[in-house]
């Protein structure tokens, strides 16, 4: 397997980043604190190593204020957590090198699994996994939301599970298996014995064209670093809890709606404005009244979400005629041009959900089932570290009486 490319910045970008003149950044290389070399767009110029960059930013922000520092490292800030499953560039999403997007178009979810659980695309040791008498839906369970029914039968299936405690990696990756097509059956009210895509084309009546963006789907929500599920996860293993109750706390996180439950707010949002014209004016409006405009804009990415550019041109390839398709594609340009940002992800799999004609919180469940993917290797990755995460509050509270004399 080969390990991602090391990421190298232009002068004026580095400068940037650093907060400093380039004279300093030159003398930052001077000292061996930058490594840089020539550009292989142009021999006279030079790029430095963002790796090293990033690094010399934190240190520096620490030393000037180690409280602010270590509060903006929870939000959007450096990793606190070392990882070698997905890196985000600022551009583009990999797996463990890997462009996520090629992988979307070329690869099921199943592959991307061994990739993420083992290092490897083939691995012989992914199979279909145990789930037994745990993936009967009960009459209740049919019932409960999603993420609901989803927890109650990965309780019930950890209970019926006799490897559910053995934390070894490869033992993980087989109850992993397991996992997934729990999660795969919870969503599709099928039996999942095949491909987690094929199992939803079947269970959703998706053709062929709509199985291949569904699997794109899935991949592409598999991982995407340390998301507040993913931290989730990677608490709850850290405690030895086994990998069921690490994907069970994972989905209270995910059915946030400033996480996976976002895609909700952008299916009401199109359902509201879908036979509104014109429709530029209709999102002028909308911003007017201070309602805002749900699945566009993300921190990490300069340029765009990558996830949801493939998903909209997935769908413009497949169902270029779709009247839904092209309400979906007029929505997102004129939302784009009032906010000056790009779709995401949330916006991508509730693109997904309305032009395949998909059941009520399918996108949710794609979201759920592909990122579990994830979750299980970064509970391989705590479980191997051995480590409990434990992190410190600042306390900003009342402060206790003194009890010495005055």
């Amino acid at each position: 397997m080969r390990k991602a490319a090391h990421l190298w910045l232009g002068a004026a970008d580095a400068a940037t980043l650093l907060g400093v003149t380039r004279a300093t950044l030159y003398a930052y290389v001077s000292r061996g604190r930058v490594r840089s070399q020539a550009s292989s767009a142009s021999p006279r110029e030079r790029t430095y190593s963002r790796e090293d960059l990033e690094q010399l930013r934190q240190r520096t922000e620490e030393r000037r204020a180690p409280d602010k520092a270590a509060a903006r490292a929870l939000q959007w800030g450096m990793p606190t957590l070392e990882s070698s499953i997905a890196l985000i560039d600022g551009h583009r999403l990999y797996y463990r090198g890997l462009d996520a997007t090629v992988l979307a178009r070329t690869r099921s979810l199943e592959e991307v699994a061994s990739l993420l659980w083992t290092g490897a695309l083939d691995t012989p040791a992914f199979s279909p996994g145990r789930i037994g008498v745990a993936a009967r839906i009960t009459p209740a369970q049919r019932h409960m939301p999603f993420i609901a029914r989803a927890q109650s039968m990965l309780a019930a299936g950890a209970t019926h599970d006799a490897k559910t405690f053995d934390v070894r990696p490869a033992s993980v990756a087989v109850t992993g298996a397991a996992i997934l097509r729990l999660l795969a059956r919870a969503a599709a009210f099928a039996d999942a014995d095949g491909a987690v895509d094929a199992t939803f084309a079947r269970a959703w009546k998706v053709g062929g064209r709509g199985a291949d963006v569904l699997r794109a789907a899935l991949v592409l929500c598999a991982d995407h670093e340390l998301n507040a599920s993913a931290f989730t996860a990677r608490c709850v293993a850290s405690t030895g809890a086994h990998p069921y109750a690490v994907v069970i706390a994972a989905l209270a996180a995910l059915e946030g709606p400033k996480h996976g439950g976002a895609s909700a707010r952008v299916e009401s949002m199109l359902a509201s404005m879908r036979r509104v014209r014109p429709l530029r004016a209709a999102v002028a409006a909308r911003l007017r009244r201070g309602e805002p405009i749900d699945g566009f804009g993300h921190p990490l990415y300069r340029d765009g979400d990558p996830r949801a550019r493939l998903l909209l041109d997935l769908l413009r390839e497949r169902y270029a005629t779709s009247a839904e398709c092209r309400f979906v594609a007029e929505f997102a340009d004129a939302a784009a041009s009032a906010t000056g940002d790009h779709p995401n992800v949330d916006f991508g799999l509730a693109a997904v959900g309305r032009i395949l004609g998909l059941p009520p919180e399918s996108p949710l469940a794609l979201f759920a089932v592909g990122r579990s993917v994830g979750w299980i290797g970064h509970a391989i990755e705590q479980y191997a570290s051995g480590l409990l995460i434990r992190p410190r509050a600042r306390y900003v509270g009342v402060l206790p009486a003194s009890t010495h004399p005055t």
